[in-house]
Order: C-alpha cells, then structure tokens, then sequence
C-alpha cells in the first residue's frame, strides 16, 4: 500500500491508509500496533521508518485497530481539511478504548509539531505526541505511557535523517519504494508550515542513499521515488573522500545501478531545476521524464507576497527550458487559488498561466490559513469562501480540458511500462505507468507484477491511458 504516486501532494483515496506486514510467527510479538498515514508521500515514509523502529523493539504490525494496543496517526498540516479528518478520526478511537483501557493512541508527524501539548489537553484520548523528528525515542515514550504519563518529544533536530534505519515496506507491491534523501525545508513560503513543523534542511549521507536502493534493487524492486520537502537541493559533502554530491549526481549514481531500476523524484521547487539536473534526466533512460514543478500562482504579485523568489515570466523560462531539453517531459503543478488580497486578475493569470503550460497533472487546492505561518502573522486571509470556491472550480474545469487533451496526445503512441499491479477495474487487466507519470492499463496475460511492458495506447479517459501489450 506504501506505493504512492510520486509527489508532494495528497493523494485523497490514500489518506487514512492503514497498513501492516503479518508475521508467520505472531506469538513473538509482544504487543500490536497500527498506523494510519495522512498528508504527503513523506509521511508515507516516514510510517515505514516508524514500524522498522516499532518491529526491532518487539512490536508487531495489525491492520486492525481493534486488535492493536498501540495506534498511532501520522498527521499532515498543510491544509485545514487534513487536521480536521484527524480529529474526527481521533473521536472514532474513543470508543474502542473505553472497551481496551491498555491501549495506547499516538499522534505523529507535522499535526503533533504544530500543536505539541494542545493535543493532550483538547483530545483527552491522545497518550503520546512525537514529532517527525524524535522517532528513535518512541520505544521510552511508550514505556513511559504505559504508566499513565502522558509522552510527548517534538524536539526538531538539525542532523536527524534516520539514515541508518531500514524502512519496513509494509503493504508494498515489492516493484515500487520510497527512499527518503532529505528532510526540511529552507524555502519559508509565506503559506507553508512545512518549515515550522520538520525544521531546516539536512541532507542524508550519500553512501546509506545508495546502498538502500542497491538493497532495494537486489529484493527485486524495479523502481525507486527520491523523496523530500525540496529534493532538489540535496548536498552531501563526503569529506573522506572530499566528495561534494548535488541532487543531479546523486541521482546519475542511482541511476547506475542498474537499467532496470527506475529513478522518480518528489518533490521540487522551481528555483533548484537546474540544467545539471535536466542534463542527467535526458542522459539516463531509466531516469523517469517527469517534474512536479509547484507554481501555486500565476500572478508575480501573489508569487511575491507567497515568498516564492521567483516571478510569473521566470517560471514560464524554465517550463520552457524543460520542454526544449526534454520533449518529452511530463510536467505536473500545485496551484492555489484564494491567496490573501487575491484579485480576479491575479486569478486569471493563474488560468492562463495554466492555459500556456497546459499541465498533465495537477493539485489544486483554495488558500487555507495555516497558525504560525509568515501569511498569517502578515496578511489578512480575506478572500471570502464563495470566491475561493468558484475560482478553485475554474481551475479545475481548465485542468480537466487539459488533461484529457494531454490523455489524448499519447493515443497511437507506444510506451515501456513497468507492471505495477492489478487494475481496480478488473482482475484481468493490469496496470503500471508511462515514463511520465501516466497511468496505463491493459490485459493481464501471462505477465506479472515488475516486468516491463511494451504497450500501444488504443483509447484514453481523462485520467487513463488504455493499451495493448506489443
């Protein structure tokens, strides 16, 4: 179930996702826990290093709650929504507990940074409240829950990478993986609680990068997705070998270690695409074409106000630098809509902005207001609900015309494809993804999950591409 689509964004069938790996001997766990993953592909991730840290302790994984004595939730704050559906989720393990008094709910990840000791005073149900960076204490925090204290560590740190733990892939297909190279943020966007919530950017020894993908490689996956706040501004100095690794060396030496691994990355900021990268994505084939590039607005004077260090026309630069090196590039976006003094203006030209790169994918979302942020402290959330509604819903209107003619451009075209699983639609068909990002599906037959494909594309819907292996 870890598989998730590689990008920042919240995938909404995922959210609330629970997963486990069942064990041939269960009696040899002492206790059970369960998680339920929120938010991005990060928090994903981070799960899988949280049940690693959990099974070499002695706990074994349950995908019911009712069996656990631990639950935990790793939480996302970067919308209101995803805090709200925590919440709510919380009050629905109420109730098993008065039924389980010994059982033990956490709350993980970004929500437990943000409100720290709210939550052990407003949700009277909460016993444990870790931070993104404090995982390795999570063994003492729940020996001193277990005796009626309530365990809260949210301490950030400025070296944590959890370099040296082997993430559990708990739920996984066994074709695809997330290798987390970075955590943090440097960017202070004037919208995001990012920073405030996993702290400032440190990047993860090179070498411990390689070897989990070579291991990862060696199990039998076939494809890996580069993960971090802002991957692109990776750097490792290796002063042993007095070495110094960009983001687009690290990835040439993923790349190399083996044409059979596919190498996808999440997530960028614009200003961090820098040719070296491009150059590397065009000279490995199996270096997926595929940026998410987040532009979140298309007026320079909202950009401003958002942080972003980069105007309307320097995006439109690199869009383009991207298409002239790579053609063939696949290119996604964020895009919100209802930023503080946001004018119909600034709006339509994030609708033409859209309407110049026409997007194979995009996430859109309407300004939501995040406490402690630099908007917040600064600017009046004051585009009234209606409004950020009806603009968001232009977006996507747009969007999905765009989609289904970037759906459509691909029709007769023949791609590689590597099987990633059993089409929801129907046990006879497969499915797996193009080159850049696009889903395909197409008749089982005799293959099987990890084999790469050659696959015609017959017809399309605005989200799927249908073919027939060659």
């Amino acid at each position: 179930m870890l598989n998730m689509t590689a990008n920042k964004e919240h995938d909404e069938a995922r959210q609330g996702e629970a997963f486990a790996l069942f064990a041939n001997e269960p009696d040899q766990y002492k206790k059970f826990f369960y998680i339920e993953s929120y938010g991005c592909a990060m928090n994903f991730a981070d799960s899988e290093v949280v049940a690693s840290i959990l099974m070499d302790n002695g706990f074994g994984a349950t995908n019911n709650y009712k069996e656990a004595d631990l639950i935990f939730i790793n939480t996302c704050s970067i919308r209101e929504k995803a805090e709200t559906t925590v919440r709510k989720r919380l009050t629905e393990f109420r109730q098993i507990k008065k039924q389980k008094p010994g059982m033990l709910v956490g709350v993980l990840g970004c929500m437990a940074e943000r409100l720290k000791a709210q939550f052990l005073e407003e949700e009277k149900l909460v016993d444990l409240v870790v931070g993104p960076d404090a995982y390795r204490t999570l063994p003492g925090l729940i020996e001193e829950a277990e005796t009626g204290q309530k365990a809260v560590n949210v301490l950030l740190s400025r070296d944590e990478t959890y370099a040296d733990i082997a993430p559990i892939r708990l739920n996984s297909n066994g074709v695809n993986a997330f290798v987390s190279i970075m955590r943090g943020c440097n960017n202070m966007c004037s919208f995001c609680v990012v920073p405030f919530t996993r702290g400032r950017e440190r990047s993860r020894d090179t070498a411990s990068i390689i070897n989990e993908c070579k291991t990862l490689f060696e199990q039998g996956y076939r494809e890996v997705t580069l993960l971090g706040q802002n991957v692109d501004s990776y750097y490792w100095v290796d002063e042993q070998k007095d070495e110094r690794v960009t983001f687009a060396m690290l990835m040439e030496k993923v790349a190399l270690i083996s044409p059979l691994l596919r190498v996808r990355f999440s997530t960028s900021h614009p200003k961090d695409i820098t040719d070296d990268v491009l150059f590397t994505m065009k000279k490995y084939d199996n270096i997926c074409n595929y940026i998410h590039l987040p532009v979140q607005s298309g007026s320079s004077r909202v950009l401003q106000m958002m942080n972003r260090t980069y105007s309307r026309e320097w995006y439109i630069a690199k869009v383009n630098r991207i298409r002239e090196l790579i053609p063939d590039c696949g290119i996604s976006t964020d895009m919100i809509t209802g930023f503080c003094t946001e004018t119909e203006e600034d709006h339509q030209e994030s609708l033409s902005l859209m309407e110049y790169c026409k997007y194979d994918l995009a996430y859109m979302y309407f300004y939501s207001e995040r406490p402690g942020t630099l908007a917040a402290r600064r600017f009046e959330d004051d585009v009234p609900l209606d409004v950020k509604k009806r603009r968001l819903q232009e977006m996507i209107d747009l969007h999905r015309i765009h989609s289904l003619q970037s759906m459509q451009r691909d029709v007769g075209k023949t791609f590689k494809v590597l099987v990633e699983g059993v089409s929801k639609k129907s046990e006879n068909d497969l499915y797996g993804r193009t080159d850049q990002n696009k889903v395909v599906v197409f008749e089982k037959g005799n293959l099987k999950v990890g084999d790469y494909v050659t696959v015609k594309i017959d017809s399309c819907t605005a989200g799927t591409l249908i073919g027939r292996v060659l």
